[in-house]
């Protein structure tokens, strides 16, 4: 596994009434968010980016308006119900 370290300067936690363990839980929520949008990393590497379970993950990306599912247009929607 691999590392990143981020300095974020103690006022901004001050300023903001964070923790480092929630800043830390922050940084971890918006690279995993970037690698699903952004480069395509897979839900349940980027549930294990977040430290979370690939459920609750999902639900962290419903709530930034983020859908798991990407078709092209409805017929491919219609589809996927259909071979469901």
């Amino acid at each position: 596994m691999f590392n990143v370290s981020v300095s974020i300067p103690d006022e901004v936690l001050y300023d903001t009434r964070l923790s480092k363990t929630l800043a830390v839980n922050y940084a971890r929520q918006a690279t995993a968010l970037f690698y699903y949008t952004k480069l395509g990393v897979s839900l349940g590497y980027c549930a294990d980016i977040a430290n979370m379970p690939k459920m609750d993950f999902i639900r962290f990306l419903s709530e930034n308006g983020i859908s798991i599912f990407n078709f092209e247009s409805e017929d491919e929607l219609k589809e996927d119900i259909a071979n469901a």
